[in-house]
């Protein structure tokens, strides 16, 4: 029985192998009467060669792939039932689990330069490229943590839906696993940046979430400081974040520069302010060079005169730190407008001047969208044109 036979068959309970660590496939394997190698390469398979069905892990007997599939076990990679490609090359993946659960994930070719000024390899392939891009791939991936959201942030369509229930890591490496193999990129020359900003907030899935970190520099060979994390200040998540051993590099959604504003946009700081919530990001333990970087989605009116650039400049001077300014990527019924070009210039003139550095991070896939704050687990059909699969 193979994959898509086995899911399409309601009376066998489907069992996903991806997400399992090698200690749980060489106790699986013990089950089937298998000795301990086949374990390993069962986990080449899955994570290293990203196969995608049982029936084309050739390293395994015919008989015991049977065997598995016949148990309900599948290779269990989320599916990627919709797509929908921007005008810029940015596609959104409607993606679906086994549950039937869907969450939304983003592939931008050539990145958003979100990793400018952060002080690593990955910022200066944004600020210099020294590829040509038939050469390789470059690319950010911006993969969800949890269906739906908690957090409530006022600007974000994500927040509209709500929370349903987190991701495994097998469904969180899984996102990246089924891009990866969509775009045939090869992990160790093709230049793929990882972003934890889709739907949800990894910090309130932190098991989950350090548990697909290990799974994706682990097995999967792609770096930590290739990835990046985005909270919206979970106090004890990032206290937990500063004492891992492996870790992506941290960014903050902070959106305001005082309490006042930022808890009338972002109801979580009733629970945290900033005051603890920066308080806690400067015990996290920086590599050298690197920087947190500090999300400022710039709401129109709210959040974006120099007023509010010299508050900004008052909390971060002490820190290592480099600003993302997000010009606020509409949405349908929200009760925001954008920045003038104006406003948005002065504002990070304003925070340069002050030694901080201060990018403009590029809008991507707002036509589809797919852009920072718009995820939101899109089922209706998008315009045709964009539309390449939509198998639900």
């Amino acid at each position: 029985m193979n994959d898509i036979e086995h899911f399409n068959n309601p009376k066998v309970e489907e069992k996903p192998l991806f997400g399992a660590s090698l200690q749980e496939l060489t106790g699986l394997m013990e089950k089937f009467a298998q000795p301990a190698y086949r374990a390993r390469q069962l986990y080449d398979a899955l994570y290293a060669q990203r196969t995608p069905s049982l029936d084309q892990i050739t390293t395994l007997p015919a008989t015991l792939r049977t065997a598995l599939g016949s148990s309900g076990y599948t290779v269990g990679l989320p599916e990627l039932v919709q797509t929908a490609r921007s005008i810029d090359g940015t596609e959104r993946y409607l993606v679906r689990m086994a549950d039937g659960e869907t969450v939304e994930t983003v592939w931008m070719p050539g990145g958003d330069g979100g990793e400018r000024g952060d002080g690593t390899q990955a910022a200066e392939e944004e600020e210099h490229p020294s590829h040509d891009d038939d050469d390789y791939k470059r690319a950010t991936i911006c993969i969800s943590s949890q269906v739906g959201c908690a957090v409530n942030c006022q600007f974000c369509l994500t927040a509209k839906l709500g929370i349903r229930r987190n991701l495994t890591p097998g469904e969180i490496a899984g996102q990246v696993a089924a891009v990866l193999n969509r775009h045939n990129v090869e992990v160790g020359r093709d230049r793929i940046n990882l972003v934890f900003m889709g739907m949800g907030e990894p910090f309130l899935n932190y098991t989950g979430f350090m548990d697909a970190v290990r799974l994706l520099t682990g097995p999967i060979s792609i770096p930590e400081s290739r990835m990046t994390v985005s909270t919206s200040g979970i106090l004890p998540g990032i206290e937990q974040f500063a004492s891992e051993t492996i870790r992506p590099k941290l960014a903050v959604s902070l959106n305001a520069s005082n309490d006042v504003v930022r808890e009338s946009i972002m109801p979580i700081t009733r629970k945290w302010n900033i005051a603890a919530l920066l308080e806690a990001i400067s015990a996290v333990p920086l590599r050298p060079r690197e920087r947190v970087t500090f999300e400022y989605v710039l709401l129109g009116g709210i959040n974006d005169q120099r007023e509010h650039a010299d508050e900004l400049i008052a909390l971060l001077k002490n820190l290592r730190a480099k600003i993302n300014l997000i010009v606020w990527n509409s949405g349908p019924d929200m009760p925001f407008h954008e920045p003038t070009p104006q406003d948005v210039g002065i504002f990070q003139k304003r925070l340069r001047e002050a030694g901080i550095p201060a990018f403009i991070r590029k809008p991507r896939g707002r036509d589809i969208y797919a852009a920072c704050g718009q995820l939101k687990r899109t089922l209706e059909q998008p315009p045709p044109a964009l539309v390449e699969i939509a198998t639900l």
